[in-house]
């Protein structure tokens, strides 16, 4: 996987955040590296004041190619927004490499301007149980009482896989706010809402957006 990473402006879709890294580091040559991580099991979530240093770095002046790499379990669309102009227009010998594990959380006002590359899709062999572009009322709640007991962690993994099957059905009228609901959803799991409740209002909202045929 390391000869195909490259220290330059990107978004790392990775299962393993510690792993992506460390590879990253190994090919630093003459570039210098600021890492911004938040991995941490309480405080795993990019935050605004993460987003103010990481723009600090950016304006330092430096001789040599400076690579910014923000890593973080959760990036909210207050912070991404906050980014969005020195990512659109970075200061000179500047890049940016934003790791995350969920597509789904990326904003498309991010995904315009970074290509995204997705290292390890950890969801591809997960059984969803849920037709997810036959969505009705039925089944959002047959699905939210099949998982009655499913704690947060595993939640994330569910909401994932949602949302990758709505973008793939073409469905559902996904658009930035939509997207915005995924992303809400990963927030609330990570401060304690209980996870069956934050899986049947992502159903329900998902559900209105659902295309008329």
């Amino acid at each position: 996987m390391s000869r195909e990473l490259i220290l330059q402006s990107q978004v790392l879709i990775s299962s393993d955040i510690e792993q992506t890294l460390a590879q990253l580091r190994t090919l630093q040559q003459n570039e210098r590296l600021v890492e911004i991580v938040k991995l941490e099991p309480k405080d795993d979530t990019f935050k605004v004041e993460d987003a103010k240093l990481a723009i600090e770095k950016a304006y330092m002046a430096s001789e040599e190619t400076t690579v910014i790499i923000l890593a973080a379990r959760t990036f909210s669309p207050i912070v991404q927004n906050k980014l969005l102009k020195v990512i659109e227009e970075p200061p000179p010998k500047k890049e940016f490499i934003l790791i995350t594990p969920s597509k789904a959380t990326i904003l498309p006002t991010i995904r315009s301007r970074l290509p995204i590359r997705v290292l390890h899709d950890a969801l591809d062999d997960y059984a969803l149980e849920l037709e997810v572009s036959q969505l009705s009322l039925g089944n959002v709640y047959a699905f939210v009482q099949a998982h009655k007991r499913t704690d947060a962690k595993q939640m994330k993994r569910i909401i994932e896989r949602i949302a990758k099957e709505a973008m793939l059905s073409q469905r559902f009228d996904l658009d930035e706010k939509t997207l915005i609901l995924f992303s809400n959803a990963y927030i609330a799991l990570d401060v304690g809402s209980p996870p069956q409740f934050v899986l049947t209002t992502l159903l329900l909202k998902l559900l209105a957006r659902k295309k008329r045929t």
